[in-house]
Formats: structure tokens, C-alpha cells, sequence
């Protein structure tokens, strides 16, 4: 085997991905902390071409030195739209059709791999404070709550590997479900 460089990887340009289609998937951020954590979701939304990010509360908007870091240009490729409150960002997608979806940890929640594509014109995935998760409120209108299946220790995963799971997950799940979609 040989490493491809990345000319041979064949990437689209920056414009040419923002004019690609999509899959309907918004990712939302309830109060992310970490520019790092941020940035890292960026790039994961970019890998899988993702509708867009809602920055919620405390979470910090591009442009931003430390998000760059991680986010490697990403926040120029991927839209995003800023709210100060988690509750009304979510509601206003609720209203637009899509399906909620809190990656927490709850006495209901479904296990990743249990969880399939509703019939609705896209998906919310909401990803919580690292130290607090997601907020009640926000819990409470979610439509179902995912937990991705742990095993050691430790009671939770890094809110950006979390991201990176699921989002691949969803991606695969469009990609069968609709695969023509991109």
C-alpha cells in the first residue's frame, strides 16, 4: 500500500463543498466549553458534509484562533448560526421538521445502534457541556436520546469523539437509506 497525497485524495474546494449537497443533518452544541472540542466538530461536519452547526450559549463562533487549531479551515466550509439559548435553537428545528435527538445518557435512552432514520425531513443531533451534558429543558423535547455503549470505567466520552461516532453512524445510515443523497 501506498499513502496517497493529497492531490491524489481529490478534495473538493471550499466553495465547491459549501454548493454540494448535504445530508439533513444539524449538529447543536448546548454550551461546549472547549475551542478545541468545537473546532474538532467542525472538521467531523465537514468530513460528512453536514447541513450545518447551531453554537449554542457558551460555545464559541469562528472566527476563532483556537478553534482553528483543530477545525483546519472547516468553520470557512461548514454553516453554522449562532443562539444564545440551546431551548430556542432547537425548538425553531423542531418547528421546521426535523427530529431531536440529545446524545445523552437518560433512563430512556436508546442504545446508538438501536436508533434508525425517522421519517422527517432531517435530523437534529444535540452534543452537551463537558461536564454538565445537555440541559434538562432540552432533554425534555428531544424526540429520543441516544447513548453511545461504553464499557470501561469512565461515564462518558469526549463531547468531540461523541460527535465523531454518531455523526458517522447518521452518515451511514443516509448513505443506505438514500444513496444517491450526495
Amino acid at each position: 500500500m501506498k499513502k496517497l497525497s493529497l492531490d491524489e485524495l481529490g478534495r473538493m474546494s471550499v466553495e465547491e463543498l459549501r454548493q454540494a449537497p448535504k445530508i439533513p443533518v444539524v449538529i447543536v452544541l448546548d454550551n461546549v466549553r472547549s475551542q478545541h472540542n468545537i473546532g474538532s466538530i467542525f472538521r467531523t461536519a465537514d468530513a460528512f458534509r453536514i447541513e450545518a452547526i447551531y453554537l449554542c450559549g457558551i460555545t464559541a463562533t469562528p472566527p476563532n484562533r483556537e478553534m482553528q487549531k483543530t477545525a483546519l479551515g472547516a468553520t470557512e466550509s461548514v454553516s453554522w448560526k449562532y443562539s444564545e439559548s440551546t431551548l430556542l435553537a432547537v425548538k425553531e428545528l423542531k418547528r421546521s421538521g426535523y427530529y431531536i435527538c440529545s446524545i445523552e445518557q437518560t433512563d430512556g435512552s436508546l442504545v446508538l445502534d438501536q436508533f434508525q432514520l425517522p421519517d422527517s425531513p432531517g435530523v437534529a443531533v444535540i452534543f452537551g457541556n463537558e461536564v454538565n451534558g445537555i440541559d434538562q429543558a432540552v432533554v425534555d423535547i428531544s424526540d429520543c436520546c441516544i447513548e453511545i455503549p461504553q464499557f470501561g470505567t469512565k461515564h462518558s466520552l469526549n463531547v468531540a469523539v461523541s460527535a465523531g461516532i454518531v455523526i458517522w453512524d447518521v452518515f451511514r445510515m443516509f448513505m443506505i437509506k438514500k444513496p444517491g443523497l450526495l
